[in-house]
């Protein structure tokens, strides 16, 4: 016998409630989300093609005097791989955070989360559609910032299976914290309006002291400290781990990569940002 919720939609079976079938929702909520995020011009240039138009552009403009060394006794480096780890890393924070904060809002301010929460769609599911749209157009970006640094602007990329490991961990952990930021975030704005007002300037600190456009080691270091607060700084430290010279550690404020408190910084956000998603998290607002 078959036991049965029933809802604002009407009976709901267990086997329509089991984690599988949660799963499988989110996978089918993935495939749409996809097609959306394709379909809107304003997110494909501000959280996809972004990083690479900046790395573009800080080549240019910084580049003209090819590799320097950028401390007494380091390795000189061309302007584009200098900033590699940094657009790495902001592709990161605008692929989760910005993109899903601004969506999310959007979404809620314009009846679709009021649409979705009539339906048999669980948040969980939601989420999962959300968070897998981010990880697939994610790594087809990050794919595309590294090809470009490659084919495009000769950036030597890294050759040793550690080094990709450690990629892979800090991209994959960051851009699951991010995603989740971003959901919490999503709460704040109260209009259709505000959504990129509120979002875009707390993106855009975040990379000017985090050491996406300007070098981190000339920041002071009081603002230094206020950047790790955040898990942008963290993100970025780890991919300079990745794609710098291991003698550009001694330009970190310990004169040393750090990673294993990367990992811990980053989990925290991550654990703060699942909380507050789950606490904030509405089909509709309260408010309204």
């Amino acid at each position: 016998m078959s036991t049965s919720l029933h809802t604002s939609t009407g009976p709901v079976s267990a086997a329509r409630l089991s984690p599988f079938h949660t799963l499988r929702q989110g996978v089918r909520r993935t495939g749409f989300e996809i097609r959306g995020y394709t379909r809107s011009p304003e997110s494909i240039f501000f959280t996809f093609l972004f990083p690479i138009l900046m790395l573009a552009l800080f080549s240019t403009v910084f580049g003209a005097d090819g590799e320097v060394s950028y401390g007494q006794g380091l390795p000189p480096l061309s302007a584009a791989a200098m900033y590699l780890p940094g657009m790495l890393a902001a592709g990161v924070l605008l692929s989760g955070l910005q993109n899903l904060a601004i969506d999310i809002a959007l979404e809620r301010h314009d009846g679709t989360l009021k649409r979705l929460g009539g339906t048999p769609l669980s948040p969980v599911s939601y989420f999962v559609g959300k968070i897998g749209q981010v990880l697939v157009t994610g790594v087809v970006q990050a794919a595309a910032v590294l090809a470009f640094a490659a084919l495009v602007l000769g950036v030597e990329l890294p050759s040793d299976p550690e080094s990709w490991l450690t990629f892979a961990w800090v991209f994959l952990l960051g851009l699951a914290t991010s995603a989740f930021l971003g959901i919490a975030l999503s709460a704040i704005p109260r209009s259709a309006r505000s959504a990129s007002a509120v979002v875009i300037p707390v993106a855009l600190v975040l990379q000017f002291i985090s050491g996406v456009y300007l070098f981190f080691w000339l920041l002071p270091e009081w603002l230094q400290n206020v950047a790790n607060v955040f898990p942008l700084a963290w993100m970025a430290k780890g991919m300079r781990a990745v794609f710098l010279p291991p003698e550009y550690a001694a330009l970190e404020q310990n004169g040393a990569w750090d990673l294993g408190w990367v990992a811990v910084a980053l989990v925290v956000w991550l654990v703060v940002g699942l909380v507050i998603s789950r606490i904030t998290f509405r089909w509709i607002r309260r408010d309204a």
